[in-house]
Order: C-alpha cells, then structure tokens, then sequence
C-alpha cells in the first residue's frame, strides 16, 4: 500500500468535551420530546414533513392505493417520465468537489434537470442549488468551494467551549444560509414541488439515535409563516458536525403541547442516502409510469482508498485517526447499501469520488487554496466528460450483476 501524504486528521481539540466530561453547561435549556411521542411529533403542523431514515414512511402503504389518475395529477410533472437521482454526501471542505463537477457539468452541456436531489452535511448546503438547476451554479459554487474557516464558525475559547455545547459557533454559517436561502429559493422549491419532484436533507436525531429524512419542498410548500425559518435550522443541523458546532433544537408539537427534538449532522446517521431503507422503489416506479432505468448520481465528497499515515503514539493523534477511520468506512458502507438498493430496484448506479491521484491534502479548516485546487480538478473531469463508475471501487474485483 503507497503511503500518501499526511492527511488531516479530525480536530482534537474538538474532542475534549469528550475527555474532560461536561462542566457547568451554558447551553439552552431543553423541554426533551418524550419517548413515548417520538412517532407522533410534528413540525409546525405540516403533513409528511420528514420521515425516518432507516424504515419506510408510515403513509407508504396509502400511497400505493392511490390511483393512477391521482398520482398523475399530484406528479404532473414528471408522471410517465425518465427520473435522474443525485445524491450527495458529507465531507466539510470536500464539498468543493461536488460543487466543481456540477459546474463543470454544466459547461459541457449536458447536465440533466434532478427529479429529486438528497444532501447531508456538506452536500445539504449543496442540494439546494444543484435541484434549482444552473441559474444558482454561482451561489452553490459559494456555499461550497468558496466557504472560508470564517464564514463558517467563530472559534470559542477553550474554557466556555468546555461548558457549552460545542467549541466553536456557527453563527457566521447561519448567516450565510439565511443570505442564500431567501424567500425566493423557498418559492422556487415549493413549485418544484408541486410539479412531483423533490429536495430531502439528512439530519441525525440524537436523542432517537435515527436518521431523519426532511422533505424540504413540502415544507416550503406548506405556506407556513414559520417555513423559511425551519428550512434554515434543518440545513445547519444538517451541517453541525457533533462537538465541534452546537446542535440544532428543532421545535415540535404533540397533542398542542411543544417540545424540542436535539438534531445534527446527518453524517452522524450516514454519510450518503438516496431514499429511506425499505421503500419498494420498484413499485414506486411503476406506479409513476417511469420509463427505462432512472439514473441515480452519487457524488461522494471524499476519497475512498485507505491513506497511510505513521500515527503518533499519543492520545489526540490516535483518536482523531480512529474517527476518521469511522467516517471513511461508514461512508464505503453507505455506498454498498445504496448499490443493492439500486440493484434491487432497477435503478442505473453512477459514483463520483475524489480520485486517489488527488493527492493535495488541507493544511487548515476550510483551506482556500485545497478548495480551489480540488474545484478545478472536478471542474475539469466533469467538463470533459465525467467518468462515473458503476459500482463501488471494492466490488470491481468481484462485480456484482444487477437484473
């Protein structure tokens, strides 16, 4: 195995909450959602806002006795039609590769309108804009391959970090969500929407432990004058590293009664998904008359070839490289599950990765000039004609062969 350079490990001092235990936190108080209710909660009264991750959505078995005029009246817009899927994954500065191969997409000419676009992490402040199209190429190139360390967080100092919960802020990313995600793309959304295609971003509930599915076009459909800001805090919950950034209360009904729900990044659930686990996606497209194979799109942020790095013998070295070694396999496995999905479910299977050629490596949180050198690369292949693989890397060697 070829060494590569020294790559940059999770922050430590990120950690230390961990090690040190929680002080005296000056955090918000919660009024926690009790276990008994978790199925029932919900969000500003909104009809079929979010579902699980991890199972088929409770109206599933409702939708399949829909009629055929029913599902081509509510799915007018892509009823009878081909489908294309994009999903995209985590991975923090990483995601200026995804950004760099739809731009470069687009300038070769060719990248197709999304039926439906999933994001996590980095990849949720991403999937807005690929699902609105080229018109916001600029702004997901922004949010994306031009994010700087300030634009994101403002470091705490150790001390209130250790009696907080995180040890930086994010409200410089707040900011910068509320400056793109305006009343506008909220509307532009929502009439997507209502055409049948759909925006899901992932986040992790922690007090569940489950991954949670947020249908961002309903939401935005839903007229709510509390929408737009509920769209905002599932994107930054969505980008809230654990630790590091605060998590994200998120507001929650049951019978009247309000309660909050403790959601962060959706890499601490997965690192990638395209629908929940479960779903007979089979019969989804028959029942929507979707003709041929829907091409799925998956853009993984990250590189997936094992990196050797001499580890120094020392606590915060060998936690960091552990952690790191978790998001790597995790996201491989997130691969494999969405490959036999699309195996299963007929489904054409595309996956774009960092090459393991790339071989620049950040110095530092949200590095430009790594940023920049990893756009350009992207930019470049995709333009040229993006060569997407069809299965995951590990599988080449003994290829399994969908029907």
């Amino acid at each position: 195995m070829k060494a590569a350079p020294r790559a940059k490990a999770i922050r430590l001092p990120l950690l230390l909450p961990l090690i040190f235990g929680a002080a005296c936190a000056t955090v918000p108080k919660r009024n926690a959602l009790p276990a008994a209710h978790v199925d029932e909660a919900e969000v500003l009264g909104i009809p079929r806002a979010r579902m699980w991750g991890d199972e088929p959505p409770p109206w599933d078995h409702d939708w399949f006795l829909k009629s055929n005029e029913e599902i081509r009246e509510r799915y007018s817009g892509i009823y009878g039609r081909k489908h294309t899927y994009l999903a995209i994954s985590g991975g923090g500065e990483n995601g200026a590769f995804a950004a760099g191969l739809l731009l470069g997409w687009t300038a070769a000419g060719d990248r197709p309108e999304f039926t439906a676009v999933t994001g996590i992490s980095a990849g949720a402040l991403v999937a807005p804009f690929a699902f609105l199209g080229p018109e916001y190429d600029d702004v997901l190139k922004v949010v994306s391959a031009e994010l700087t360390a300030d634009a994101v967080f403002k470091k705490r100092r150790l001390i209130r970090g250790l009696r907080s919960d995180a040890m930086a802020s994010t409200e410089p990313l707040q900011g910068l969500i509320a400056k793109y995600v305006d009343d506008e793309v909220m509307e532009k959304i929502a009439a997507a929407h209502r055409e049948g295609r759909t925006l899901n971003i992932g986040t992790a509930n922690l007090d569940s432990m489950r991954p949670v599915i947020w249908r961002i076009g309903a939401i935005a459909n839903s007229g709510h004058p509390r929408a737009l800001e509920v769209i905002r805090k599932i994107l930054l919950a969505s980008a809230s590293i654990p630790v590091a950034f605060p998590p994200v209360l998120i507001d929650v009904t049951v019978d009247g009664e309000r309660y909050d729900e403790l959601h962060v990044d959706g890499g601490a659930a997965s690192q990638v998904f395209l629908y929940p686990v479960g779903v007979d996606y089979d019969h989804v497209l028959e029942k929507m008359k979707v003709p041929g194979r829907p091409k799925v799109y998956i853009i993984r942020n990250a590189r997936l070839d094992p990196m050797y790095e001499q580890i120094e013998n020392k606590l915060f070295p060998i936690a960091g490289r552990s952690l790191n070694s978790i998001v790597r396999t995790q996201g491989i496995g997130d691969l494999y599950r969405i490959f036999v999905e699309t195996c299963r479910d007929g489904l054409d299977f595309n996956l774009a990765y960092i090459p393991a050629d790339f071989t620049e490596m950040p110095q530092e949180d949200f590095d430009t000039e790594y940023m920049q050198k990893l756009y350009f690369m992207a930019f470049r292949h995709a333009k040229e004609g993006y060569p997407w693989e069809k299965m995951p890397p590990e599988l080449k060697h003994a290829p399994i062969r969908c029907h």
